[in-house]
Order: C-alpha cells, then sequence, then structure tokens
C-alpha cells in the first residue's frame, strides 16, 4: 500500500529501507533538531548553516549540539570543527553512555574522547537527552535528565537507529525496537514470502550493530536468494562475519582504524585508504537513477 499510488500485489517482497534516527520519543527532537538521515534533510540543514554563516558574520559564538556518541557522532563533531575551526563556533556532544562508542572497546571511545577534547568538542557524557525546546531568536535548548541545559543555534541528532512504525503495523514479526525478524536465509520469521536486509533487519541468529559494513554484505546472498525462490528452488543460508574494520575519518585528512579491541591512528595513510575505499564503492552507483 503506496500514498501516492495505486496498491501494488506481489508474490515476493524484498525490504531494505534502512533505518532512521531515532526521535519521535523524545518531545521536540522531530520539530527541532536535523537527523542524519534521510542524508538530503541532513545536507540541507549543513548547506543552510554554512549559508549564514557567510552571508551575516555571527555577533555572537554560535553553537551547535550533536546528539548521539555513536562512531557517527564522533565523525560528525570532529568533521564539524574541522570545517568551522576558523569561525567562532562551540560545538557540544551529547551522550548517555560513561564513553564513546558504547559498543566498541574502552580503548576507542577513549581515543576518540582525547581527539575531541584536544579539538576544543564540550563532551557531555552520561547525559541522557529527554527534550528538545525553542527558545527566542531561533535558538533551541537540549535538556537532559540530570538537569543540564545547553542552548544551541542547530542541534544535529545522531541517535540508535529506529525502525518506520509502519513495519509493527503491518503485522510481520519485529524485535523489540521494531525492525523485522529475519532468518539466515534474510526471510521474515512470520511471512517467509518476505525478505528484509540492511539496517532496518535483524538476523534472529547473527544479530549485528545497524552497520553500513554488514548491510553491504548481504546484497549478493540476498540477490541469490530472490533468483532461487522465483526459480522455485530452496533459499541459502548466510552467515555474517563476526568482526569487521572500521575507519573513523578525523575531518582533517586523517582516520582512526578500528579492529575489534585494536585501535590505531589517527593517520594520514589511513584517511587515503578510507577515501579510496568509499569512492571505489560510490564509482559502482554513477550513472544509476535511483
Amino acid at each position: 500500500l503506496c500514498r501516492q499510488h495505486a496498491a501494488i500485489p506481489f508474490d515476493w517482497l524484498s525490504i531494505d529501507i534502512g533505518s532512521t534516527p531515532a526521535l519521535l520519543k523524545i518531545p521536540g527532537a522531530a520539530d527541532y533538531t536535523i537527523p542524519a538521515k534521510p542524508v538530503p534533510q541532513f545536507l540541507a540543514g549543513w548547506n543552510q548553516l554554512l549559508q549564514s554563516l557567510a552571508v551575516e558574520p555571527a555577533q555572537r559564538p554560535i553553537s551547535l549540539g550533536i546528539v548521539g556518541g555513536g562512531a557517527g557522532g564522533g565523525e560528525l563533531a570532529l568533521t564539524m570543527q574541522a570545517r568551522l575551526q576558523h569561525l567562532p563556533v562551540v560545538i557540544h556532544l551529547f551522550h548517555k553512555g560513561e564513553r564513546l562508542m558504547s559498543g566498541a572497546s574502552a580503548a576507542v571511545g577513549d581515543r576518540l574522547a582525547q581527539l575531541l577534547i584536544a579539538r576544543g568538542v564540550q563532551l557531555h557524557l552520561q547525559e541522557q537527552v529527554t527534550a528538545v525546546e525553542p527558545l527566542p531568536a531561533s535558538q533551541k535548548v537540549v535538556v537532559c535528565q540530570s538537569g543540564l541545559r545547553v542552548s544551541c543555534d542547530r542541534i544535529f541528532w545522531l541517535t540508535h537507529a529506529s525502525a518506520p512504525a509502519w513495519l509493527q503495523e503491518s503485522g510481520l514479526a519485529t524485535d523489540e525496537n521494531g525492525f523485522i525478524l529475519v532468518t539466515d536465509t534474510l526471510q521474515s520469521v512470520s511471512h517467509p514470502h518476505t525478505f528484509a536486509t540492511g539496517d532496518v533487519a535483524t538476523v534472529v541468529n547473527h544479530p549485528r550493530p545497524k552497520a553500513g559494513v554488514f548491510a553491504v554484505r548481504q546484497g549478493q546472498p540476498l540477490f541469490e536468494n530472490l533468483w532461487r525462490v522465483t526459480a522455485g528452488n530452496a533459499p541459502n543460508p548466510f552467515h555474517p562475519q563476526k568482526r569487521y574494520l572500521s575507519l573513523l575519518g578525523t575531518g582533517d585528512q586523517r582516520a582512526i582504524a578500528v579492529w575489534g579491541t585494536l585501535c590505531v591512528g589517527p593517520f594520514r595513510w589511513l584517511w587515503h585508504w578510507k577515501d579510496r575505499i568509499d569512492r571505489r564503492f560510490m564509482t559502482q552507483f554513477e550513472g544509476r537513477s535511483s
């Protein structure tokens, strides 16, 4: 069932719509913040900020808030600081955990925190954001459970991933966070004629973080299984890797490499490696319509 199209019947369905930052549970977040996804919305907010800073010199320091201390929040804070370092800008990063990148090793979170502090980013750890409220002169205030209140001109939202509400309403079996539960063959545990991959799915026997490195690896198995079932054959199981390499850009043409509990960098050669990987991946989609 589509919002702007007639209903479409199907024999087999594949759902790969990704995830979005969790906004709806925090009062004011959906109205007064800029989510990291969808990307066009984020870029529009970022470009609007850059244009306003270029057109009208700031009469006071501009305060930017980032909610979410995972890899995305850390990378964004470092990149923003590098881009705006010659302007009167103060960046605040809010995270509910006692360490950044709570799902990674302590060494990774500590390394990221050291970099952020050295670059002047204001860290607010163990601060659970409970609301975002408007203030006069287009400012907003980030309200935390502890009573901390920080005024910001722009707030970027990068909390844990959430699933669209319509998935639970559809009758598909989902986990406690609303993501579609799938078997090793990437089929819904409740509706085998429906496949789901990427961030929107949770593989029951192999739960993994909502990260692109896992999503892209499911593409080929999904294609093969769709081909097999439409030909009347049984689908094959898919087993994701347990460990993966993360390359976190620090905004200054350097990067940190994370492999399990190992953390090295930041180094320039790691940035060039990351840049080469990212560009090679994106060239696959050049000239293709969405």
